[in-house]
C-alpha cells in the first residue's frame, strides 16, 4: 500500500474526544494489550497528530502519528499496527517467519508467496483467513512487515504451502516508515517454543505424509503477483539494535586496529560499490540520491551492521557522492533545485571489479561447508545440502528429493565448471555465471551473492605489459589451407589479435623467413579482425615462430598438424 509515495490531505492535531475513542479502538482491535500499555501507545498528554492521505492507488487512509513516527493506521475502518508499533510489542500480532532476501520484494510491493516462508519446529501460528499478521525475517523476531491472511493455517499447510499467504498492507523501509524517524529494526530473539503435538495436527489437518518433510526443506521459490519470486543479488540487512546508538552494528573485531569512522567510512563505500554493481542498471538513471540510498545502498548492508553516513567521516551523502564523483564513478547533476540525482555511472571503472580464479571459487564452498558442519557424521565423502547450496547446486525437480552429494558431483556439477569469474572488491560480489544464489563470508559476515549473470572471461598477460582481460571465452589462433587460382596452396592465420599479436608484423616475419609472398587483409565475417595469408604450405614456419618464439601453448594454436610430411613439398 505504501511502496510509492503518498499524497497528504490533511495533518492536525487530534481532539481529547477524538484520543480517548482512538484507545477505545485500540482495546478492541488489540485485546492483548493492557490498559497501561494502550495509555503509552496513545498518551494522554504528547502530541498525537492525525494525517489524512491518499495511498499511490488512491486508498484513503488515516494515520496516527506520536512523537514524530506513525504508530498506527486506518483503512475501511479497520485499524493496523505499524512497524514502529510492532517493534514496541512484538507479540501484538501472529508472526510469521520469511528468508531476509524476501524483504526487498514485500518493500517493492509484492504480496508474500506461502514457498517463502520459513517453517519453525513448533510449526505455523493458527490463524484465520483475514486475521492480521505480522512478518519476521529469520534470526530476528522483530517484525518487518504487516498483512493480512490469505487463507487460514490449515489451508496453508493443506495446500502444500503454495499460492499467495498475505497481502501485504505496510512494510519496514516503505514510505509510511519513511515518514517517521527511519530507524532500524531492534534485534530480538526468537522464542525458544515446544514442538506441536503432531498427532493433534494429523486430526485437524488431512495432509500428505511428507508435508513435514518437504517444509523443513522449503526454499525462496515462491511466486509473486505476476511470476515467481525471483532470488536476489544479495542478502537484505537488518540492523542490530545496541544501547550505545554510535557504535550499534560495527562491532569491531578485537585485533582491527581501525576507527569506528574508518570502519564506517569502508561500510559506507562497499555498500556504494555493491549497490552500482548488483542493483543500479542504466535503465534506471537519472536515479534521485535519496532513493539510491534507502532502496539500494541499505539493501546492501551485511547482516548484523548499521549503514549511517552521520556516523563517518563524510556526514552527508551528498558530500559522500561527491567525493566518489571526484574518483569518477558516478556523475552527480541538481536536475530540479535542491534535488541531486545520478545521471551517469562508469560500469567499467577499476574499483567495481578484479579476477578470482575458478579454483578460489571451489576454496569458498569447500570452506563453507566446514565452516556450517555440513559434512556428513557417518560418511565423510557425502555432503549434507542445506537451502543455500540447495539454491546453488540443485535443479528445481531436486530440491526435495536430494538431500547429500558426494564431495566430487558438488565441486563438478556444471553450474559450478567456471574458469574466471568477476568479484567485488567490497562486501560482496558479483560473479557473472550462472543464476543461482552463492554464499561467502567477508570481513567475519555473510553474504548473499548473485551469480545470475556471471560470464566467462580470459587474462592475456605478456612480459613487461599490464594484464589484458576480455569477456568471454578466448579463441584458438586458427591455421588453414586454401586453395587459390592456378591451384596454388595458400596457408591463412587468423585470431592473432586475441594474443596480442599485431597481424601486419607477423606477415612481414613470415614473408621474410618464407621468402614467400604475404598479404593482410579482413578477416571474412569477424567484425575490426584481420587474417594474414601466407603462399605456400608455410605451417612448419608458423608453428616455430608461434610456438618456440612467441611460447604460446599449443592448446590455443588449431590447425599445426596441416604441415607439410617431411621429403615432401611445401
Amino acid at each position: 500500500m505504501f511502496a510509492k509515495a503518498f499524497r497528504v490531505k490533511s495533518n492536525t492535531a487530534i481532539k481529547g474526544s477524538d484520543r480517548r475513542k482512538l484507545r477505545a479502538d485500540v482495546m478492541a482491535a488489540f485485546p492483548t494489550l493492557g490498559t497501561d500499555q494502550v495509555s503509552v501507545l496513545v498518551p494522554g498528554k504528547e502530541e498525537l497528530n492525525i494525517v489524512k492521505l491518499y495511498a499511490h492507488r488512491g486508498d484513503a487512509v488515516t494515520v496516527y502519528v506520536s512523537g514524530g513516527n506513525p504508530i498506527l493506521f486506518e483503512v475501511e475502518k479497520n485499524l493496523y499496527p505499524t512497524v514502529y508499533t510492532l517493534w514496541s510489542y512484538p507479540d501484538l500480532l501472529p508472526a510469521f517467519t520469511t528468508w531476509p532476501p524476501v524483504l526487498e520484494k514485500l518493500v517493492g510491493g509484492a504480496d508474500l508467496m506461502l514457498p517463502g516462508l520459513v517453517v519453525p519446529p513448533a510449526g505455523l501460528p493458527q490463524v484465520q483467513k483475514g486475521d492480521l499478521c505480522a512478518i519476521a525475517l529469520l534470526g530476528n523476531r522483530a517484525p518487518v512487515a504487516v498483512g493480512v491472511a490469505a487463507m487460514s493455517t490449515a489451508e496453508m499447510l493443506t495446500s502444500g504451502l503454495k499460492g499467495r499467504g498475505f497481502s501485504v498492507l505496510h512494510t519496514y523501509q516503505d514510505h509510511l516508515w519513511r515518514s517517521g524517524d527511519k530507524s532500524s529494526p531492534p534485534s530480538l530473539a526468537p522464542l525458544a517454543l515446544d514442538p506441536p503435538d503432531l498427532s493433534e495436527e494429523k486430526e485437524s489437518v488431512q495432509a500428505d505424509p511428507a508435508l513435514q518433510g518437504d517444509l523443513r526443506r522449503l526454499t525462496l521459490e515462491g511466486e509473486e503477483e505476476n511470476g515467481e519470486v525471483q532470488r536476489m543479488c544479495e542478502e537484505k540487512s537488518l540492523s542490530e539494535a545496541s544501547e550505545d546508538p554510535s557504535v550499534r552494528g560495527l562491532n569491531p573485531h578485537p585485533t582491527d586496529s581501525k576507527t569506528l569512522q574508518e570502519q564506517m567510512d569502508e561500510l559506507v563505500q562497499r555498500c556504494f560499490l555493491h549497490a552500482l554493481k548488483c542493483q543500479v542498471r542504466k535503465a534506471d538513471l537519472p536515479l534521485l540520491t535519496s532513493t539510491f540510498l534507502g532502496s539500494h545502498m541499505l539493501s546492501c548492508c551485511p547482516e548484523g551492521r548499521q549503514l549511517d553516513i552521520k556516523k563517518s567521516s563524510y556526514k552527508k551523502l551528498s558530500k559522500f557522492l561527491q567525493h566518489m564523483q571526484q574518483e569518477q564513478i558516478i556523475q552527480v547533476k541538481e536536475l530540479s533545485k535542491g534535488v541531486e540525482s545520478i545521471v551517469a555511472v562508469d560500469w567499467k571503472h577499476p574499483r567495481k571489479g578484479s579476477i578470482l580464479e575458478g579454483g578460489e571459487v571451489r576454496m569458498i564452498i569447500i570452506n563453507y561447508v566446514k565452516r556450517n558442519d555440513l559434512v556428513d557424521a557417518d560418511n565423510k565423502n557425502l555432503v549434507k545440502l542445506d537451502p543455500i547450496l540447495c539454491d546453488c547446486i540443485l535443479e528445481k525437480n531436486e530440491q526435495h528429493t536430494v538431500m547429500k552429494l558426494p564431495w566430487d558431483s558438488l565441486l563438478t556439477r556444471s553450474k559450478l565448471k567456471i574458469m574466471y569469474i568477476r568479484s567485488l572488491q567490497t562486501t560482496a560480489h558479483e560473479p557473472d555465471l550462472t543464476r543461482y544464489l552463492y554464499f561467502l563470508e567477508y570481513s567475519h559476515t555473510h553474504l548473499f551473492i548473485c551469480l545470475e549473470k556471471l560470464q566467462p572471461v580470459y587474462q592475456v598477460t605478456f612480459p613487461g605489459q599490464e594484464p589484458i582481460v576480455k569477456k568471454g571465452r578466448i579463441c584458438p589462433i586458427d591455421i588453414t589451407l586454401a586453395q587459390r587460382a592456378s591451384n596454388k596452396k595458400v596457408t591463412v592465420v587468423r585470431n592473432l589479435e586475441a594474443y596480442g599479436l599485431d597481424p601486419c608484423s607477423v606477415a612481414a616475419i613470415l614473408q621474410q623467413r618464407c621468402q614467400a609472398s604475404a598479404t593482410v587483409m579482413p578477416a571474412p565475417g569477424a567484425k575490426d579482425s584481420l587474417q594474414v595469408q601466407i603462399q605456400g604450405n608455410q605451417v612448419h614456419h608458423l608453428s616455430r615462430l608461434l610456438l618456440e618464439e612467441y611460447q604460446l601453448p599449443r592448446k590455443h594454436i588449431q590447425g599445426l598438424e596441416k604441415a607439410p610430411k617431411p621429403g615432401k613439398k611445401k
